[in-house]
């Protein structure tokens, strides 16, 4: 019966939709939040993380309805379409790749024997997007975290061959890296440009005792079976796939152990210098041997775009983009006989506070500049909705900031919020002096080591010269009895992408309708100030992506 009413609201928003308030002409005297953003986020949470849509996994039927869903709340809310076409979408080719059991292999050769690590329990063979089958055999290489950094004086690569070899290393980057380099050189895109550009044939990620501790290898290993996506290009070719590396695999650490022995350093050695970012690299004895298949299927998710036309005949033709990621990962194994993965907090928590954001927004004048609402597809997947429209916008003129929402774990009150990437540019004074305002604190990122700020969509604005900010929930509990930053570890710990991970969890929706005022009121600033936002002078992204002179 509750699947019956959630069509039937979805009927109804059809309906609602084509009688939409239209944009307001003038502001009131003073601009107040609307009532009922609580109600309005919870009922947004309710419907995005159901079973019927079965987790939102970019692609499948259940995204559809996401998408559909949240274009006519759009058009409820009195936004214009900003999609393809005069439509709230905006088409995005990929193709899925699923990895498969039969003739996945990992061997090692060596004098006295042979290393045979077993499909699942051991290792997991990459998902290849370049041929169906795959299979290379090459001398194994330790490349630490695979990180070069010449401004940093850093070279993992030095003092090894890594041509026609297999790259073995972890990801991540040095601890002992400033933040921002940290983040910039643990991306994955990075690492693989690194093996690519040396020669290397294929590559294993090793897992590590500090993150099989939050992350359990068992886990993750169990959800094999669920794709991976890239973007294509106009002639169909998969974008970033790589195809120098002919074959990829994953390993956990107790297998990583295995594959140490008789090496220069042992598997405890090496782990050790990770966490004390001293790591060295060598070659690792023996010839190894990847193979797997993959099954590819091209098809096409959607963006949903919505715009909020600026006021100013100057500056309207500059848009400020807020995103959130509309997909989470689907359906894969159960856990307690559930197998639907809702993401209830990543990320219908986030889509819901942006939606809010925006019905603030229209409550009072247009800003000067336009405003865009993107519900991005496919972020679990590798932020490929976010690149596709920051490489591709659906709207003439540039796009000037980036306002992310991703996974606000709020669960209970506080009192802060937790801005990740301000410090990059001049959005730290927006971001600051929109906080004060609404009396919100702003708190640093506890966690600097978890490198968020490239793991989600704002990076791919960031990798477009476009200056970014990330709002994350805060870790300062109003009450002094309840410690904020011990419940979301515990929800990575028990909750990050699992079943359990649902609109049953105690959502606090008071601190999400803050935290949408909040966005809200930086687009606002942004949207009326005379200046773009800019990188700061001398920004680590500024220099590498911003075109500011080295």
């Amino acid at each position: 019966m509750k699947h019956v009413f959630v069509l039937l609201a979805v009927s109804l928003l059809v309906a609602c939709g084509r009688g939409a308030t239209p944009l307001p002409d003038a502001a009131p005297a003073a601009i107040e939040a609307p009532a009922g953003g609580e109600r309005r986020i919870e009922a947004d949470v309710a419907f995005l993380a159901d079973d019927l849509l079965e987790g939102r996994a970019a692609g499948t039927r259940g995204y559809d309805v996401a998408a559909l869903y949240v274009a006519n709340r759009y058009r409820a809310l009195g936004l214009q379409p900003g999609g393809d076409a005069g439509s709230y979408f905006q088409a995005v080719p990929l193709v899925e790749g699923r990895r498969q059991r039969e003739g996945a292999g990992f061997v090692v050769r060596r004098e006295g024997g042979e290393l045979v690590f077993a499909f699942q329990d051991d290792f997991l063979p990459g998902i290849n997007f370049n041929a169906g089958t795959h299979a290379v055999t090459a001398p194994l290489v330790f490349v630490g975290q695979a990180v070069h950094a010449p401004e940093l004086d850093h070279d993992d690569f030095a003092g090894v061959d890594v041509r026609g070899k297999i790259a073995v290393y972890f990801s991540g980057a040095p601890s002992t890296f400033p933040n921002t380099q940290r983040a910039f050189h643990a991306s994955g895109r990075q690492k693989m440009e690194a093996l690519v550009a040396r020669g290397a044939v294929g590559a294993v990620t090793l897992g590590n005792p500090v993150d099989e501790a939050k992350y359990p290898w068992a886990r993750g290993a169990r959800n094999w079976e669920m794709p991976g996506m890239r973007l294509v290009d106009e002639t169909g070719a998969p974008i970033d796939a790589y195809p120098q590396i002919r074959a990829t695999a994953s390993l956990g650490v107790h297998a990583a152990r295995r594959l140490f022995e008789g090496a220069p350093m042992d598997a405890e050695e090496v782990f050790a210098r990770r966490e004390a970012g001293t790591l060295e690299s060598f070659d690792l004895p023996g010839q190894a041997t990847l193979s797997g298949a993959t099954s590819l299927v091209r098809l096409e998710s959607r963006n949903v775009v919505g715009l909020l036309p600026g006021s100013d005949p100057a500056l309207a033709a500059e848009h400020v983009v807020f995103t959130a990621h509309l997909d989470h990962v689907g359906i894969g194994a159960e856990v307690d006989g559930d197998g639907i993965y809702n993401g209830a907090f990543d990320n219908a928590l986030g889509t819901a506070v942006m939606l809010e954001a925006a019905h603030q927004l229209l409550a009072g004048p247009a800003p000067r500049r336009s405003l865009l609402f993107v519900a991005v597809t496919a972020e679990e997947r590798g932020l490929l909705g976010a690149e596709y429209f920051a490489t591709r916008p659906t709207v003439q003129g540039p796009l000037v900031a980036n306002i992310n929402m991703d996974m606000p774990v709020l669960l209970t009150d506080v009192t802060d919020v937790v801005p990740i990437g301000i410090e990059h540019s001049s959005l730290e004074t927006d971001v600051q002096v929109a906080a004060a305002g609404l009396g919100i604190v702003l708190t640093p990122d506890p966690k600097p080591e978890e490198v968020v700020f490239v793991r989600s969509d704002q990076y791919a604005f960031v990798r477009q010269g476009i200056p970014a900010v990330y709002l994350d929930a805060g870790i300062k509990a109003r009450s002094p009895e309840i410690d904020a930053l011990a419940l979301y570890e515990d929800f990575l710990t028990g909750h990050y992408h699992q079943p359990s991970d649902q609109a049953s969890l105690p959502v606090h929706y008071p601190s999400a309708t803050r935290l949408a005022r909040l966005n809200a009121a930086i687009g606002r600033r942004v949207g009326d100030a005379d200046a773009r936002p800019r990188w700061k002078e001398g920004d680590f992204f500024g220099r590498t992506f911003g075109g500011q002179a080295p």
